[in-house]
């Protein structure tokens, strides 16, 4: 296998196939190589569904070399190390490879050992989270079989991918319960580490009504430390009106746990990390998602320090810009592509009604249908449960949309 590549590409998810289907749509001639070790590809928006019941987990998954594109080469390994004055990478396996543009894109890390006792009673102990392929079901078996009592949906500190999933499934949930006739029997909590219960004023507006009328009880700046499943607690921290952090604790009988998340540790320890963010995003110009410091490194999505919501709707507006600048980078020409900080947030707020969030890097809505999104509707419940996943099987990962 030849170590050299004009393109080399660093993730075969969502961002890095786009890429490089994009990237071949423009010049069929160029040489693309993609370093992947997973030999499965995940639909992770479509898990809170799953955890809802109306999605089947099975369905969200397929084999990556379906999708690694045709014209590119598919290197079945993972970096361990960067060497970007030497134009090169190390992968696990001891083998290096040189580019001439590197594109980073290997997604987020979840950090379940973050929060102590998590790992060891995740789904068990009527605990579970939605950010994992094999616990997601155990979501909706709790939320089926609930009675009544405490449930407990949390929020970490950190950003996340997908930033309304941590609320998305306690709407759908409560939802449900009502339906059932014994919400009035549920005690729900959302223990968050954000101030609000979304960053756009527009939106946050539908939330808090949707909250009222779930009679759920809001902890705001609270960060979950560590979870007994085996006594039912969790345990966190929360800071006063002073600006004091005290501890606390809750009893459970059922709670969604989302962990702290952050850049993987190959990257976090790396050259391209932001050295200014302990989370080791990659440092980038947030319009352009060149490197800060290394002009022929690119990295967009997840993993980059740019102030955007980490979303796949995001990812779709990020990479066509930073494909044009690799390709200018290529041909010594320049581009003018910006990316505005474009995101997209679809939320649930009932089973058969959602809302669609878009908006930008100054927090200001961006509707795209000539409606308004705030409310929400049927249509967009049907675009989020039919018409997105068919996007993105069939024409986001080829680069058509």
């Amino acid at each position: 296998m030849k170590k050299h590549h004009q393109i080399l590409i660093i993730g075969g998810g969502n961002a890095g196939l786009s890429a490089a289907s994009q990237l071949l749509h423009k010049d069929r001639h160029l040489d693309i190589a993609i370093i992947e070790p997973s030999e499965k590809h995940y639909y992770q928006p479509a898990w809170t569904l799953v955890g809802a019941g109306e999605f089947e987990i099975n369905d969200t998954e397929r084999l990556e070399a379906d999708y690694i594109p045709k014209g590119t080469t598919w290197i079945k390994d993972a970096v361990a190390a960067f060497e970007p004055e030497q134009n090169s990478v190390t992968c696990r396996s001891g083998d290096k490879y040189t580019y001439d543009v590197l594109l980073t894109v290997p997604g987020i890390q979840i950090n379940w050992d973050k929060i102590k006792g998590l790992k060891e009673t995740l789904g068990k102990n009527n605990v579970t989270s939605n950010y994992s392929f094999d616990i997601a079901p155990y979501t909706w078996e709790l939320i089926r079989n609930f009675k009544g009592g405490v449930a407990v949906f949390t929020n970490p500190n950190t950003p996340i991918k997908c930033g309304g999933a941590p609320h998305k499934i306690m709407y759908l949930a409560c939802d449900y319960w009502r339906k059932k006739g014994i919400l009035d029997k549920c005690e729900v909590h959302y223990i968050s580490g954000g101030s609000m219960m979304f960053g756009v004023k527009e939106y946050a507006k539908t939330l808090e009504a949707v909250v009222a009328k779930n009679n759920i009880h809001t902890h705001f700046s609270s960060n979950v430390t560590q979870v007994d499943g085996a006594k039912g607690t969790v345990y966190y921290e929360a800071k006063d009106a002073d600006g004091k952090v005290a501890q606390h604790s809750m009893k459970f009988d059922m709670c969604h746990v989302v962990p702290p998340q952050s850049a993987p540790d190959f990257i976090k320890n790396s050259p391209l990390a932001d050295p200014s963010n302990p989370l080791g995003w990659i440092e980038v110009d947030k319009f352009t998602f060149r490197h800060t410091r290394f002009p022929n490194i690119f990295a967009c999505g997840d993993v980059s320090n740019a102030p955007a919501s980490k979303t796949g709707a995001a990812i779709r507006k990020q990479v066509p810009v930073v494909v044009e600048h690799m390709l200018a980078h290529i041909r010594n020409t320049t581009s003018d592509a910006k990316y505005d900080g474009y995101s997209a947030c679809p939320i649930p707020t009932e089973y058969g009604k959602l809302m669609l969030a878009e908006f930008d890097y100054a927090n200001k809505p961006k509707m795209t249908f000539p409606f308004d999104q705030a409310v929400p509707r049927r249509t967009m419940w049907v675009l989020k449960k039919y018409i997105l996943p068919w996007l993105y099987w069939n024409r986001i990962l080829s680069g058509r949309a």
